[in-house]
């Protein structure tokens, strides 16, 4: 999974990546060494269903740092970064990964034994 992610992670000034479904479960977490970022307890359902209902991509600027969230068909992925990361080419590259997490997220769960065979 890591492999599908490589590129964002590798950007300049990206401090990590999170994956969360549409049901709050993460489904791939990474950060830069050093980031003792907690999203365990946070109650991502909520937030998904009430402050990003309907939102297709978001880019929230803080102080020291941005976060790019984007919604994909099985939940939504958020980049953390700097304030120095270009936004044009982390938008451009979760359009790119964006086919390959369908495949991904279709695999969890029960899904998995109804999935159409290609």
């Amino acid at each position: 999974m890591k492999d599908k992610f490589k590129d964002i992670l590798a950007m300049e000034d990206v401090k990590g990546v999170v994956w969360i479904s549409f049901d709050g479960e993460t489904l791939f977490r990474e950060f830069s060494p050093g980031m003792g970022v907690g999203t365990e307890n946070i109650p991502w359902r909520e937030f998904f269903e009430g402050e990003l209902e309907g939102v297709r991509e978001a880019d929230l600027v803080f102080e020291k740092g941005r976060v790019y969230i984007r919604k994909t068909d099985a939940g939504y992925l958020m980049v953390l970064t700097g304030n120095l990361a270009p936004g044009a080419m982390i938008r451009l590259n979760c359009d790119i990964l964006l086919p390959s997490l369908k495949d991904a997220g279709a695999g969890r769960g029960l899904k998995r034994l109804f999935r159409k065979k290609r």
